[in-house]
């Protein structure tokens, strides 16, 4: 029986003995994968195939050793890894397979950091991806360390760029209210930007909520990037959308199949919603949850009141939002103190006259 995967260049079907294969066909050759799909291995000799790597004598087993692609193949294999969250792993195997690709022939013990900065100055237009990398190949040496691959690091010291951006795009409340206006209380849309505007969360723990985290009237998460687990109250303008919004049994928010959503496909279909309401495309889901640290700050909440409703493990993005509020708050006084001299030296003037 032949099965279309979800991956666009691979194909699945089950055997006559109930075994599960794979093969993918590009430029006219076939292949077929030693690993089998939805493991950590098939999804690294997906990518290698993908960029014209042949994995049948360069996969898990076939690797040099000591070379940076078996040390990438340890990695996947060990402790650390296994620890870490498949958001997390998605992000870091992209980096990684990418690296492996440009270097994975090259023997780990004779990088130096010259090459490091060589390769950052290569992508000196792409700093945000340039820090990503320096980053992934810092927890690579130190894994090499731990393994007694090499004895430093040849990462030690070196600054990452500077990045001329503030990341996702804080929600201003014109156009908060903007997306309210198109999508009405009892629409899937409306129900979806509640929940991260008065969650705090980020989408990939948005789409996991229902019903079963609500009680007494608070919410109880345990947030999937970080393991942090919360208890915030539910806001009274949440709780009026939730009743008003038909949901899943599981999750309030459920794709048109009445199935749960992906974190990838959440974030399409919420780029969608956004589009639809007018909205220009810096307006993302990530962004509500700083337009709601913006708006906790400006309300007048301490740093750590708003950490306690996001999660944050550090201050540092926090305090940003605080210092916003904190200086508005303070132009707004020197204009009223201001505007209060100005009408009682003119009221002056009058009676004098």
């Amino acid at each position: 029986m032949m099965k279309r995967s979800g991956l666009p260049k691979y194909v699945t079907w089950v055997h006559v003995n109930g075994k599960r294969y794979a093969r993918a066909r590009k430029h006219g050759k076939g292949h077929y994968f030693k690993s089998l799909p939805g493991t950590e291995e098939f999804a690294s000799e997906y990518q290698r195939w993908l960029a014209g790597h042949d994995t049948q004598r360069e996969g898990i087993r076939g690797t040099k050793p000591g070379s940076v692609s078996a040390l990438i193949a340890k990695f996947y294999r060990s402790a650390e890894w296994a620890n870490l969250s498949a958001s997390t792993k998605s992000t870091y195997r992209g980096i990684l397979e990418r690296f492996r690709n440009d270097h994975g022939d090259k023997p780990v013990d004779r990088l130096e950091r010259h090459n490091v900065k060589d390769l950052m100055a290569r992508k000196a237009n792409t700093p945000a991806a340039t820090n990503n990398l320096v980053r992934m190949i810092r927890i690579l040496m130190r894994f090499a360390i731990d393994e007694g691959w090499r004895m430093d690091d040849p990462t030690l010291g070196i600054k990452m760029l500077k990045i001329k951006s503030d990341g996702f795009h804080c929600w201003t409340d014109e156009e908060l209210e903007t997306f309210e206006r198109h999508w009405p209380i009892g629409t899937r849309e409306r129900l979806a930007f509640a929940l991260l505007l008065y969650s705090f969360q980020r989408r990939g723990d948005v789409i996991r909520l229902g019903r079963q985290h609500v009680a007494q009237g608070c919410l109880t998460i345990v947030q999937h990037k970080t393991k942090t687990k919360l208890t915030i109250p539910v806001h009274p303008d949440l709780q009026r959308i939730i009743d008003a919004t038909p949901s899943g049994n599981l999750t309030f928010l459920c794709t048109s199949h009445g199935q749960p959503f992906t974190d990838a496909g959440f974030g399409n279909w919420f780029r969608d919603a956004c589009t639809a309401a007018g909205l220009p495309k810096r307006c993302a889901a990530h962004g509500l949850r700083k337009a709601a640290c913006r708006r906790g700050a400006e309300a007048g909440w301490t740093v750590h009141q708003i950490a306690s409703w996001s999660g944050h493990k550090t201050l540092k993005e926090v305090e940003r939002y605080a210092r916003a509020a904190d200086q508005k708050r303070l132009a707004e006084s020197a204009m009223n103190i201001s505007v209060a001299k100005l009408e009682t030296t003119v009221a002056k003037r009058g009676v004098t006259k």
